[in-house]
Order: structure tokens, then C-alpha cells, then sequence
């Protein structure tokens, strides 16, 4: 059937069956604006609903505006009523998301939907949604990583579905224990995404002790790095810019006593080293010579006193240095 000639009818909000309502996503804030605005503009966007039992209708698309509109106090709706049963209707949705702002998430609830009641396969579904098969298996994906208590947390408001998808469901693959803990503090104290994200990246990365610790107390960790970030912020300022300088320097010094002893070790002989490596020295040259020159006219004195302690080829490296190529070499 061609949606486009269905008119919107005026319908009394007690008749429309919201039985799609955990398969959305709330937004509290979107709700609150899409209140504003059909307070001042009236509601621009019809509902889609379909044919239920007795005298009611089952909402499939504009639970926001439902909930806008009793937030406004009103007890009527503009409602598209659509021909067909509720798969019918679902698979038009969904072909119409291309200019209908839908969570991904919630795009993967209704296409598991479909496949529970609808007896479609992913192909069927793509095809009467206008979407590729890859798109439908993408989107499955998104919730078949997800367990139950996840995508109620998602839909209840205590964790975003970049939370979900990034956070948990890797977690959850690697270890559903932690993945269960870590939602529980989340229930009781959420964290922002870049809280999560930086909890994380810690996470990977630490031992399984303090693992254990860590999503036992997520904020504790937060709360440590925040303070050790804080800590060498005053650090910075107490040494000013003189010591922005003397831990550039170090790091300097650090890096290429690194890089000497990796090039040694990847090669003892310049001629042995990969063509890629070689490439990478010789750009690196100018940069070199534009520090060395800078530093020359910075500190004269003191690169000429440097130079003449060095001038007994014999001292002028340390025994660990005599092993070294030289970039120049390299170059």
C-alpha cells in the first residue's frame, strides 16, 4: 500500500495500544523539546498506528510524540491508521528511517521483532524495507552481542547505546562477569561516555587484579586519574614554562638513546636496514638539523663547550654509543 495517501485522523490517545514501547529508546530531552514545539506549532508529524483488537490501534512510529503530547496535558493525537497487520506496518516504519530519526539500536529491536513474529528472513525483511541484507545483518548484530539486562538498561535511560555497543558487549564477550558488575555501578552511578571510554582504555590494559578492583569501583579509578591529572597540571604550573622545557629535553634525550639501541638492534650495520627504515631517517634529517641550529643559536656557548670536550674521537662516545649506528649513517 502506498503510505503517502493515508490521511491523519484525530484519535483519543486511551486507544492507541503502545505495545512497540520497549523496542524505543527514551530521550528525556528530546521529549521536553518535542513539547516546546507542538506547544507553540501544534503536532507537524502525524503517528502510524495500525489496526489492533476491539476499537484499538497498536502505535508503531510517534511514542515521543505520545509522551509529548501527555506531558502537554492533551488527550487527542494526529494518527496515521495504515492498512495490513503490524509486520506490514513495522517493515513500513523501517523503510521510511531514511528520513525518520531512529536509534540504531532501536532499528535492531524492531528487525529481532520481525524476525520473531513475523516468519521473514533477514533477505525478506531487506527487500520490503528497501535495505540492503548487510545493512539488516549489521543492525542485528548491534543487539544479538547484547544481553537481556543491557538492552533494559538502554531502554530504561542508564546506559547509551554507544555505552552498549562499545563498552558492554565487548566486555561481555571477554568476561560476562565483569560486564554484569560494571552495568549494576552504572544503574546506581552513571558515567559519561568519555568517563566510560577512559575507564576502558585502563581496563585493557591492566592486570586481572586490578581489574577486579577496578569494576568493583569504576569511579574510584576515575576519581584517581582525575587527581593525577589535576596533580601534575600544578606541576606544570609550579615549573612554568623552564620546565615545560626540561621535560621536552629529557624526552628528547630518552627517545633518541631508544631509537639508537632499536636501530642497533634491527640492524648492527646501516646497510642492513630496511628500505622503509632508511626512507623514514633520511626525513627525519631536516627536522634534526633545524633543532641542531636552533640550539646553536639558543645556547652558543654551550654547544661550543660541548664540541671541544668531544673532540678526542675516543671520548666523544660512551661505550654504549660506539655500538650505535649513527642516523647520519642511515640516512
Amino acid at each position: 500500500m502506498d503510505h503517502t495517501t493515508v490521511s491523519a485522523r484525530t484519535l483519543d490517545l486511551h486507544r492507541l495500544e503502545l505495545r512497540y514501547a520497549e523496542l524505543r529508546v527514551p530521550d528525556t530531552a528530546a521529549i521536553t523539546r518535542l513539547a516546546r514545539s507542538i506547544a507553540v506549532n501544534g503536532q507537524l508529524v502525524p503517528c502510524i498506528a495500525v489496526a489492533g483488537e476491539g476499537n484499538a490501534l497498536i502505535l508503531l512510529d510517534g511514542y515521543r510524540r505520545v509522551a509529548a503530547l501527555r506531558q502537554l496535558g492533551k488527550d487527542t493525537a494526529e494518527v496515521e491508521c495504515w492498512d495490513g497487520d503490524p509486520v506490514q506496518g513495522l517493515l513500513g516504519v523501517l523503510a521510511r528511517t531514511r528520513s525518520r530519526a531512529f536509534v540504531p539500536i532501536e532499528e535492531a529491536l524492531l528487525l529481532r521483532e520481525l524476525l520473531a513474529v513475523g516468519s521473514l528472513s533477514q533477505h525478506d525483511i531487506a527487500r520490503r524495507c528497501g535495505r540492503d541484507v548487510s545493512w539488516v545483518s549489521r543492525r542485528l548484530q548491534l543487539v544479538t552481542v547484547l544481553s537481556d539486562e543491557v538492552l533494559k538498561a538502554v531502554r530504561q535511560g542508564k546506559v547509551s547505546t554507544w555505552a552498549a555497543v562499545r563498552i558492554l558487549g565487548p566486555l561481555a564477550r571477554a568476561n560476562s562477569a565483569h560486564a554484569e558488575q560494571l552495568l549494576e555501578r552504572l544503574r546506581t552511578t552513571p558515567l559519561t561516555t568519555r568517563q566510560l571510554a577512559t575507564w576502558f582504555d585502563q581496563y585493557q590494559g591492566a592486570s586481572r587484579t586490578v581489574r577486579e578492583r577496578m569494576v568493583e569501583a569504576p569511579q574510584l579509578l576515575l576519581d584517581a586519574l582525575t587527581a593525577k591529572t589535576d596533580e601534575k597540571s600544578a606541576e606544570r604550573l609550579r615549573e612554568g614554562p623552564e620546565g615545560e622545557v626540561l621535560a621536552d629535553i629529557r624526552i628528547l634525550d630518552a627517545v633518541s638513546a631508544r631509537l639508537r639501541r632499536r636501530l642497533f638492534a634491527l640492524a648492527p650495520s646501516p646497510a642492513d636496514l630496511p628500505p622503509a627504515v632508511i626512507a623514514a631517517v633520511g626525513a627525519l634529517q631536516p627536522a634534526l638539523a633545524a633543532l641542531q641550529c636552533h640550539l646553536r643559536k639558543a645556547c652558543p656557548d654551550e654547544i661550543a663547550r660541548d664540541s671541544s670536550s668531544r673532540a678526542d674521537p675516543a671520548s666523544a662516545r660512551s661505550g654504549a654509543a660506539r655500538d650505535q649506528p649513527a642516523l647520519e649513517a642511515a640516512a
